[in-house]
């Protein structure tokens, strides 16, 4: 019956339009032990399609974070209750941070339009529009150290842009960085938009940065899912897959960070195309994560890896999908270390740092993991701002100090790899 209405539900707001929230909240679940642990993972098993985990159920004592409809609120708290499992309210009504987020949005959009990369405002959130003009124009200002390389076309027909910064020269050691990759986790594209401009203000004015440029290329590509971001502001701003049509099923997208080949379909992933967690058909089956890949490998010089999600605060490394150590671990681990305290130091902001398997939780197909067995042994994933206070409905007024306080560690990262060719 539940997933009755959900289907209805789905059929209304492809008609009418944007998917609303009214009512929904976002529980934070805490489990004391292994009973506990078991009877939320069998209540993830049981509502997998009705509950939507923002954090999912990974380990004792760290948080869950679910958004619950409002219809079955009720029910929820019951069966918690029933097991004596501990919870609290993050969100208390999750249609009211979205009708905040819209209104700033909106007051924006009656703004003059920015003429240049100086007048763009870093600290709002962006349409993909808005984001491919900002790429246009900081190209156009800066065109002997940027230029913009299409990589690929997402399904939809949308181009996957990259922007490479140079100081000249080919085939270079090279640093790639990812935001946007699942398209609700708007601070990521938001935080990329504004490392493009400050790679552009400080080459020149900071050693270590114009140092990096001098003898390496950064590739940054802002909205990896381009599809799956517009879909966000158009009709359902909690989208996470790409949109890519699953053939036989009514399931829209594939979790593009579920489908590197690397240990697919493993452990940490679904082969359900309903799930947020969708593996998808086979590896690199997707247009935006196939891109990526090819170009990766075709360059065969990358030194260093990061794809950067929201949120939880933590930076990583691999692996996702097994507990065996890679190899550099130690030196991973020093760099994450090192990386996470000079980001503190800015705002006070604190991370978590690790393997991605023992930090967060199980997970096959992930980027990073591929990218490390193709040998970037500098492969990390960071979690923004913010806890789950707000979660991925982080307000716009910590954009610009969530990007400052993540290029600290950005810049770490970098360095390392000019400082320590391999």
């Amino acid at each position: 019956m539940m997933r009755g209405f959900l289907t209805f539900s789905a059929l209304f707001v492809a008609i009418l339009g944007k998917e609303t929230f009214k009512g929904h909240q976002v529980l934070r679940i805490v489990p004391k032990d292994e009973v506990q642990l078991a009877h939320i993972t069998e209540l993830e098993k049981m509502m997998e399609f009705e509950l939507d985990f923002w954090r999912e159920v990974s380990k004792v004592g760290t948080p869950v974070d679910v958004r619950v409809p409002f219809h079955l609120l009720n029910f929820v708290r019951f069966y918690l209750d029933t097991w004596n499992i501990e919870y609290s309210t993050m969100i208390e009504d999750l249609q009211l941070l979205l009708d905040q987020e819209e209104a700033g949005m909106k007051a924006a959009a009656n703004v003059t339009k920015p003429r240049n990369t100086d007048d763009f405002d870093y600290s709002r959130y962006h349409t993909l529009e808005e984001i491919y003009s900002f790429q246009d124009m900081l190209v156009a200002e800066n065109p002997r150290l940027v230029s913009k390389i299409r990589i690929g076309i997402s399904y939809e027909g949308r181009p996957l842009n990259v922007l490479k910064f140079s100081t000249g020269g080919t085939n270079r050691p090279a640093i790639w960085i990812d935001t946007g990759i699942h398209s609700r986790e708007w601070v990521t594209q938001a935080s990329g938009t504004w490392f493009a401009k400050k790679i552009v203000t400080d080459f020149g004015r900071n050693s270590t940065l114009t140092a990096i440029l001098n003898e390496m290329d950064i590739f940054l590509e802002i909205v990896t899912n381009p599809d799956g971001f517009r879909y966000t502001h158009t009709n359902y701003r909690l989208w996470r897959k790409t949109r890519k049509p699953n053939p036989g099923n009514r399931c829209v997208g594939v979790d593009p960070n579920r489908n590197w080949n690397v240990n697919f379909g493993g452990a940490g992933s679904s082969r359900n195309p309903c799930s947020d967690t969708y593996a998808g058909p086979r590896a690199h089956s997707e247009s935006e994560v196939r891109s990526i890949a090819d170009f990766v490998t075709a360059h065969r010089n990358f030194k260093a890896f990061i794809s950067i999600h929201s949120y939880s605060q933590l930076l990583m490394y691999p692996y996702g999908y097994t507990r065996t150590p890679v190899r550099d671990q130690a030196e991973l681990g020093r760099l994450a270390r090192n990386a996470v305290r000079d980001l503190g130091s800015l705002y006070g902001t604190r991370y978590n740092y690790g393997s991605i398997i023992n930090v967060i939780y199980q997970a096959s197909g992930g980027s990073i993991d591929w990218a490390y067995n193709q040998g970037i042994k500098l492969s990390f994933t960071f979690e923004l701002r913010d806890t789950g206070r707000f979660g991925f409905m982080l307000p716009a007024n910590q954009i610009i100090h969530t990007a400052e306080e993540t290029w600290v560690a950005l810049m770490d990262i970098m360095d390392h790899a000019y400082q320590n060719p391999y």
